[in-house]
């Protein structure tokens, strides 16, 4: 999903996951490295590991999941992620980016990622 809504500009995002099998499948491998994806999967038995990705699905569900019913399956899938790319990306804050936008976060992320990689080689002497 990061990939297609960003064109496939996701060369060096950090996917984080648990070690499920679905993860650490050749499949989902083959697609991380497709689009330049590093994968980072938790330690085994320890919590810790995944405190922002239950963070999130405390916050999906408190805030979203539990305040609406759907008719189908296929209604949650496409109202939860109109409600992540819609509010929690981009208009709601966030303690962990000092009060930012996850998607203003993203773009000074970016931006000093591309400032110190283009940034010319200073002439060394001979």
């Amino acid at each position: 999903m990061a990939a297609v809504t960003r064109g496939g500009a996701v060369d060096g995002v950090i996917f984080h996951t648990d070690r499920g099998s679905e993860y650490t499948a050749a499949r989902f491998q083959a697609a991380c490295r497709h689009w330049g994806v590093i994968q980072s999967m938790g330690r085994a038995g320890c919590a810790l590991d995944n405190a922002a990705a239950e963070s999130f699905n405390f916050t999906l569900k408190v805030e979203f999941v539990h305040r609406h019913r759907f008719a189908t399956r296929d209604e949650a899938r496409v109202k939860i992620t109109t409600w992540i790319t819609d509010f929690y990306n981009t208009r709601r804050r966030h303690s962990a980016t000092d009060g930012l936008f996850l998607i203003d976060y993203e773009h000074r992320i970016m931006a000093a990622r591309a400032a110190t990689t283009t940034r010319p080689r200073e002439a060394t002497a001979a």
